[in-house]
């Protein structure tokens, strides 16, 4: 779903500036289920705005209002208006596994290779 602008007057982002944009939404979610919030391609393509700590996610005990962390990553100052689409939300279900520790782990191929280390 789409995510609106909620700031009362126009917000001028500077080039490499951060701001906490409103979106004047509150959610109660059922306790099985985690709102994410993520940056709108568009944005970030033809302006370089996007979202700081993307993807965001937002709890289900958590009662206030969304208000988003935007940067400008682009060359020039952006004008936020009020009602600009800014991000978008999906709703997924979380899975909350009993953990338990353990003095080693099973071996698998790949065993603890990262970072370029699943092949060509």
């Amino acid at each position: 779903m789409d995510i609106y602008a909620a700031n009362a007057e126009p917000v001028i982002i500077g080039v490499r500036q951060r701001v906490l944009v409103p979106t004047g939404i509150a959610l109660a979610l059922p306790q099985d289920c985690e709102a994410q919030i993520r940056p709108r391609s568009g944005l970030a393509l033809n302006h370089g705005l996007t979202l700081l700590n993307s993807p965001g996610t937002i709890d289900s005990d958590y009662r206030g209002e969304i208000k988003l962390i935007v940067i400008n990553l682009g060359d020039k100052e952006y004008t936020l208006l009020r009602g600009e689409r800014i991000a978008q939300m999906i709703f997924t279900r979380v899975i909350k596994p009993e953990l338990i520790e353990v003095e080693s782990l099973g071996n698998t191929e790949r065993g603890s290779g990262g970072f370029g280390h699943t092949g060509i």
